[in-house]
């Protein structure tokens, strides 16, 4: 096997010649012919029984030369791409095959693009802001108010009529132009009144019901109903009104404290919760400079990225988006359609960020390279640990897989790279964060609440 490689009048694109001895070629003919002679129906053969020199002499050895070469090709390729020093962003293409013929040499091309030369401008010393988000009391209060809507209960009651924010269970019935419609009949369903989840209107026209109460309902499905045939047309609901139920929010005290935590006190909950909402502030504060200082770099630097290397990266981002889709129980098709788009709109509409991310990785390494930042060993560990752990594997079987050892030892370099830049920018002071209301104005809204 040999490969020949030639520049292209495109930057970063190669031509490569690939050369597969007829040996090998010839196998492949061979393997073809074992997997899919069950399809031949040769007379005088039972199906599937003819010999390899019977199928040649009725079909022709070329019938096998397409599958043969689909089957050989990819091995051929990996391995050549494994043993040369070749920096290939992309996946091949233009492949043309130059001659393919039983017991000759296999000889096919293909184009590629190769990682692009980074010339970095200023790196060290680039301008950011310093960036600062002060936790206040008033958000410890108000991650406590959250936690106490999730741990709240829901009440009947049975002497009012239904308010905004109630949940009632209603039955109701639906139709256009007198005719039911799908999806809208339903018994004993819970609606929360002014969550907007039912058509405008809807819930205005409950407010005010009383329990065991019936009554039509009358609003218009918007224009840009995605159901066509009901969208901008008007309906009628009968509805009735079984039960009425009002939030019951738990009293926020040490009982509650000990209910919903490790702590026996409020107080305790209090610094827990201060203490941690202190270290997301500084990650995102932290973040924000990394992102503006590799920003700054970024636009300081000069490189031609090539079309293919951002086509790789897009794969990469619709094989993970497809991965989460999957776990919601969504197919990418589904998703796509749910947008209004094709898949090639999708694709494009990734294309600014799949470059960014591909010019952030290229800078990244650029600058591990002109300052020699080495793996942290510790760094890497820890992502080893995190990655076993996630996928229920040992971690030592993990430390022995060369690429997964090399993928995270790549982590880490990027990691400490993107550290180098924000600690050696020139930081300015930026404005910190500002609370939305004034003590004074969060105890009397607290004392609102604690009212009604």
């Amino acid at each position: 096997m040999s490969l020949k490689q030639e520049k292209t009048e495109n930057k970063n694109e190669l031509k490569l010649t690939f050369t597969v001895e007829a040996e090998k070629f010839d196998e492949a003919i061979m393997d073809v012919y074992k997997k899919s002679a069950k399809y031949f129906n040769i007379p005088g053969f039972r199906k599937g029984k003819a010999p390899y020199n019977i199928v040649v002499k009725n079909y022709g050895v070329e019938i096998f030369y397409e599958d043969a070469f689909n089957e050989l090709v990819p091995k051929v390729y990996e391995e050549e791409m494994k043993n040369s020093k070749i920096d290939v962003v992309s996946k091949p293409r233009d492949i043309d095959v130059v001659q393919m013929e039983k017991g000759k040499e296999l000889i096919f091309t293909a184009l590629v693009d190769t990682k692009p030369e980074v010339k970095l401008g200023k790196y060290k010393g680039v301008e950011i802001e310093s960036k600062e988000y002060p936790v206040t009391d008033r958000d410890v209060l108000d991650e406590l108010d959250h936690m106490a809507e999730h741990n709240s209960r829901l009440v009947s009651v049975d002497d009012r009529a239904a308010q905004k924010d109630d949940t009632v269970t209603i039955d109701f019935d639906g139709s256009v132009d007198g005719e039911a419609f799908e999806g809208g009949k339903a018994e004993n369903y819970d609606l929360v009144l002014g969550s907007n989840s039912f058509i405008k209107g809807f819930e205005d026209q409950v407010i005010g019901m009383k329990i065991d109460e019936e009554k039509d309902v009358n609003v218009t499905f918007p224009e840009d109903y995605f159901e066509k045939k009901l969208a901008g047309k008007p309906a009628v609901f009968k509805v009735k009104l079984h039960e009425i139920k009002v939030k019951e929010l738990p009293k926020i005290d040490d009982d509650f404290a000990k209910d919903v935590s490790e702590f026996d006190t409020l107080a305790d909950l209090k610094k827990d919760i201060k203490a941690k909402k202190e270290e997301d502030a500084h990650k995102k504060a932290q973040m924000e400079m990394e992102d503006e200082a590799l920003d700054k770099v970024i636009d300081d630097s000069k490189m031609d990225v090539p079309k293919g290397m951002v086509d790789v990266e897009i794969d990469q981002m619709e094989e993970n988006l497809n991965a989460r889709l999957q776990y919601q129980g969504l197919s990418y098709d589904q998703y796509v359609q749910f947008l209004g788009k094709t898949k090639d709109q999708a694709r494009e509409e990734m294309r600014p960020e799949a470059e960014k991310n591909v010019k952030s990785r290229l800078v990244l390494e650029a600058i591990v390279e002109a300052e020699k930042i080495k793996p942290d060993e510790e760094h890497v560990k820890e992502h080893i640990e995190e990655l076993a752990k996630s996928y229920h594997q040992e971690v030592e079987e993990l430390e022995k897989n060369e690429e997964v050892k090399e993928y995270f030892n790549k982590v880490s370099q990027n990691e400490q790279a993107v550290k180098f830049l924000v600690d050696n920018a020139k930081k300015v002071a930026g404005k910190k964060a500002e609370s939305k209301k004034d003590e004074k104005e969060e105890k009397e809204t607290r004392a609102k609440k604690a009212k009604k």
